[in-house]
């Protein structure tokens, strides 16, 4: 952890100037001119909360997260009482999926959280390869598909042209903005940010510190957990 504490602040990424491009794009740049990437090496603790916001609202992912944490994780080294350490993949392995129900976590999730705890050491050792060869060993593992890998790339591995394809406001945010149509596609989305390929998820991180977000239409879908069915 300490030998990573500069990759992680974002020290390893020197960072990138666009001289050209969409004006929301140069606008986000020059109100946001200090974007770093930073880069944990950690995929199992990276991959562990992003497999429980699959599917769900963000607002439900933190809850299951903080379940999890409560009734697998051991109290952490400190004087907090009630900081809790992530649950550790011996944790995750050793639950049948019908375990997780109760905290809201149906069993294709459930089953590639046990899949992560079962790989757990190949996981620290991919967090070491380039990223291209770590993308393809993540897409591997069973319930592992393209929106976890862009969400974990770039965090875990620093990645600037990480994009998480198949999010459910991402491409409305990126077809809003450098298209000003309120909906799109992850094809859409793409076809936008190709003249950034290298930098497309650089792009994807000023347009949302800028602010950057889609219009919403019509009321909020009501939420039923799950575990309340």
């Amino acid at each position: 952890m300490l030998r990573q504490v500069n990759a992680m602040t974002g020290a390893h990424d020197a960072g990138f100037e666009f001289r050209t491009g969409h004006p929301a794009v140069l606008r986000a740049q020059r109100n946001h001119p200090d974007v770093r990437f930073g880069a944990s090496r950690m995929l199992f603790h990276e991959l562990v909360p992003t497999i429980l916001a699959q599917r769900i609202t963000a607002g439900e992912a933190i809850r299951q997260w903080h379940r999890l944490c409560r009734r697998l994780g051991e109290p952490a080294p400190g004087p907090h009482a009630d900081l809790m350490l992530p649950p550790s993949p011996a944790a995750l392995a050793g639950r049948p999926a019908w375990w997780f129900h109760p905290l809201g976590v149906e069993a294709k999730r459930a089953e590639a959280l046990r899949t992560l705890g079962k790989h757990a050491e190949k996981l620290w050792a991919w967090a070491e390869l380039p990223v291209p060869e770590a993308h393809a060993k993540l897409a591997l593992l069973p319930g592992i598909g393209p929106w976890t890998i862009g969400s974990v790339m770039a965090s875990a591995m620093g990645d600037p042209d990480a994009v998480a394809v198949g999010d459910f406001h991402l491409k409305n945010v990126v077809a809003h903005a450098l298209a000003g149509e309120p909906r799109g596609t992850d094809d859409r989305m793409l076809e936008l940010l190709a003249p950034y390929a290298g930098q497309r998820g650089r792009v994807v991180r000023l347009l949302l510190l800028d602010g950057h977000r889609a219009p919403s239409f019509g009321p909020r879908k009501r939420i039923l957990p799950m575990a309340r069915w």
